[in-house]
């Protein structure tokens, strides 16, 4: 299972077109990481006054993440650019529903078939759900029994049913991968 990670960074005023010079160097030399997927660099709107940057990141595993980021590579990438941003990167680790159509190298499918793939994955699990909770959960106030019953969906959904459905549908959501 992939890991990806959102990382953003605000670049001083007037340092944008050298930083974007320096990230983009970098992150060619870190494709060659082992265990690094893919990178994606998302850059403000033109015009905006905006000065944050967001890189999208995909490991092989936690472990891959992890030894990116305490490698010599990115340490020294963090003390070339530090002139250049203001503050510390914000990391931040997609799950769930925000990595399940996420594919390193692969552009991300329509929103029809994204919710096609979704709506396969949520009406047998809410079933199965209704299935084995509710005739535990009918003596319960309708608002906590919709809470237990949600948040198990949340929970079988994310770790469980959309990484199988996703898996399973990929030539589908993405035919010319």
């Amino acid at each position: 299972m992939s890991i990806h990670v959102a990382i953003t960074r605000r670049v001083r005023p007037g340092k944008e077109a050298e930083f974007e010079e320096r990230l983009n160097r970098f992150a060619q030399r870190s494709l060659a990481v082992e265990g690094t997927r893919g990178v994606q660099m998302l850059h403000p709107a033109p015009g905006s006054d905006n000065p944050e940057y967001g890189i999208m990141r995909t490991f092989a595993s936690p472990q891959d993440r992890d030894a990116f980021y305490t490698s010599d590579l990115y340490l020294d990438w963090e003390k070339e650019i530090a002139h250049l941003a203001d503050g510390t990167p914000k990391f931040r680790d997609l799950h769930g529903l925000e990595a399940w159509f996420r594919q390193p190298d692969v552009p991300r499918p329509p929103r029809w078939k994204m919710a096609l793939a979704t709506w396969i994955g949520v009406y047998p699990t809410s079933l199965m759900l209704g299935l084995l909770l509710a005739p535990h959960l009918h003596a319960m106030p309708k608002p906590l029994s919709a809470l237990i019953i949600s948040g198990c969906m949340v929970v079988c959904l994310t770790w469980l049913v959309m990484p199988t459905v996703t898996k399973l549908m990929h030539a589908w959501l993405h035919p010319r991968a």
